[in-house]
């Protein structure tokens, strides 16, 4: 006569619980949200430059451009990163061989010199640059 096995409520098997617990990923999720929602601002800034108005018909790019931003006081920035205006052909040289046609823009300041943009100019030519845009901002 085999032993009688007693059942009580305190004597049940461990049972696999088929089941996902996803509260370790909403919770990942949510961090992900909140750094996406803080780093969002930071990545669509730019040099803070006061763009003349003009009646331009807007460009449309397929290709993320190179910006070269001139502030009024002559300070040149590309990409948001302040450069020397020695360091701006080898640059654009460099980036450029990576993407042969990899567009340029030059955001100028309305009260930038003449003088700077044109020096701009020059040195993006001198660099192989055949096509510059100058971006500017729509009339009110």
């Amino acid at each position: 006569m085999q032993p009688s096995k007693k059942h009580s409520e305190w004597d049940t098997e461990d049972q696999l619980i088929a089941q996902i617990n996803i509260t370790p990923m909403v919770d990942v999720m949510l961090v992900l949200l909140i750094i996406f929602m803080v780093a969002a601002p930071m990545l669509t800034q730019g040099v803070n430059v006061g763009l003349p108005d003009t009646d331009a018909p807007q460009i449309r790019q397929q290709v993320e451009p190179v910006v070269i931003s001139i502030k009024k006081n002559g300070d040149l920035f590309i990409r948001n990163k302040q450069i020397e205006i020695t360091q701006l052909a080898p640059r654009i040289q460099a980036m450029r061989k990576a993407k042969p046609k990899l567009p340029v823009f030059i955001r100028g300041d309305s009260q930038t010199a003449y003088g700077d943009v044109a020096r701009v100019m020059s040195l993006l030519e001198s660099a192989g640059i055949q096509q510059i845009s100058l971006v500017t901002e729509p009339q009110h």
